[in-house]
């Protein structure tokens, strides 16, 4: 099955996005540039073609860019193509997908709604495999006491912090006086 791909920009730079028929497989937030934007999306969707959209990618394209610039969504209408997903990540996928913007979870929170209080290390690895990162908003998920945690977004927990800020995310929105 073809993988389409296109690049984007947006208030936090140039995003890019795959989908195949079923949905939207992939999501790359900004790297340094477009052009390493592009090639890690290409790593992860080797066999990918560039080119312009369907319109309902391009609905996907328009509310990431809303939402990045501001017009908070919580992109859950966005249709996903999780095939060849692993069945553990795509229910933790599934659980992320439902924290409202400006709200959080842990690791732990997560691990405990699989009925699974142990996992939170598995809730970690299955994020950091994200292959759609703002719509499964990982961003929204801590480590355990409100601590950052990780982010494999271009930017790390720099762009993690962000994304919660953009999103008025209590402790994350605050403004700093030092």
């Amino acid at each position: 099955m073809t993988t389409g791909i296109a690049l984007f920009d947006t208030a936090l730079g140039t995003c890019a996005i795959a989908w195949r028929a079923a949905g939207i497989v992939g999501v790359q937030l900004p790297e340094g540039s477009p052009e390493s934007t592009r090639q890690r999306l290409e790593h992860c969707f080797p066999d990918a073609v560039e080119h312009q959209p369907p319109a309902p990618v391009q609905r996907a394209v328009d509310g990431i860019r809303e939402h990045l610039g501001g017009a908070l969504d919580d992109l859950r209408w966005i249709d996903l193509d999780f095939e060849g997903v692993p069945e553990f990540d795509c229910t933790v996928y599934d659980l992320t997908r439902a924290i409202d913007p400006g709200t959080t979870l842990t690791y732990g929170d997560i691990a405990a709604e699989l009925g699974k209080p142990g996992a939170a290390q598995a809730v970690g690895q299955a994020l950091g495999r994200n292959p759609l990162p703002i719509v499964i908003p990982c961003h929204r998920v801590l480590a355990a006491g409100g601590q950052v945690g990780g982010f494999s977004a271009g930017g790390g927990t720099l762009t993690k912090r962000e994304l919660l800020a953009l999103e008025h995310t209590p402790g994350f929105d605050d403004p700093v006086l030092f």
